[in-house]
């Protein structure tokens, strides 16, 4: 008895609880907007669709939040992603993992869609390899996973590279396909689009818990050593 106990209490963190199946199942993403979305911000969700291999894109409508995350729990979704604007600029991205959490909130800045981006390369629909960069602390690493376990595992011939490189806090997100030019070069090709990510909030259940799930970690702007401190790397 005392050992059964022991490894039970032993085996599972809430963690790793929430990502029991992550590269043993391939991720169901489910993209939707904040209500009335405009003309460019349905564009970028349909951009960030090409991203996430095998994703859905839902029109919002009128459903509520509640509606939307029931929707995806009974048709086995993994990820609902949800962007918001403000006059038309992407601003906001919340990725929350079902069907137990977490959910995380992030802004968004310096979009620019893939019809912006000069020579511009064909999407592909590869699943992609994934350059993960600067997440070297524990929330780092909290961070690296909710956004790599949006991604299928990678066959080794594909040809597409996704990049969240980590600066000052500050995530860059970059999509590239590349081809060998002889047995040394490769030439790399932008498809976008292209954004920055700023974590601001962690909270330990979904969407439609926002007022009762606990806040796993926040960002605080007002404290004095807000400006110096980057939370995303142990530098």
């Amino acid at each position: 008895m005392f050992l059964r106990l022991t490894l039970l209490t032993g085996v599972t963190s809430h963690m790793d609880d929430e990502y029991r199946w992550a590269g043993v199942e391939d991720p169901k993403v489910m993209i939707t907007t904040s209500r009335d979305p405009s003309s460019r911000l349905k564009m970028f969700a349909k951009e960030l669709k090409l991203v996430f291999p095998g994703a859905q894109r839902m029109n919002r409508g009128r459903h509520e939040v509640g509606a939307l995350v029931r929707a995806c729990k009974a048709n086995g979704v993994t990820d609902l992603l949800v962007v918001h604007e403000h006059r038309g600029t992407p601003v906001g991205l919340i990725v929350s993992h079902l069907p137990f959490g977490p959910t995380a909130y992030f802004t968004l800045c310096n979009v620019v869609m893939r019809h912006d981006i000069p020579d511009l390369g064909t999407a592909s629909e590869a699943k992609p390899h994934l350059i993960m960069h600067g997440f070297s602390s524990r929330l780092g690493k909290r961070v690296c996973d909710i956004l790599r376990y949006l991604f299928p595992v990678p066959k080794d011939d594909s040809r597409r590279v996704i990049t969240f490189a980590n600066q000052d806090d500050y995530i860059s997100f970059r999509h590239h396909v590349y081809k060998k030019t002889d047995h040394r070069n490769v030439e790399l090709t932008e498809v976008g689009p292209r954004f920055e990510l700023k974590l601001y909030m962690i909270r330990l259940g979904t969407l439609e818990q926002e007022a009762t799930a606990d806040v796993e970690w926040r960002w605080h702007p007002y404290t004095n050593t807000a400006h110096k401190r980057v939370f995303l790397s142990a530098e």
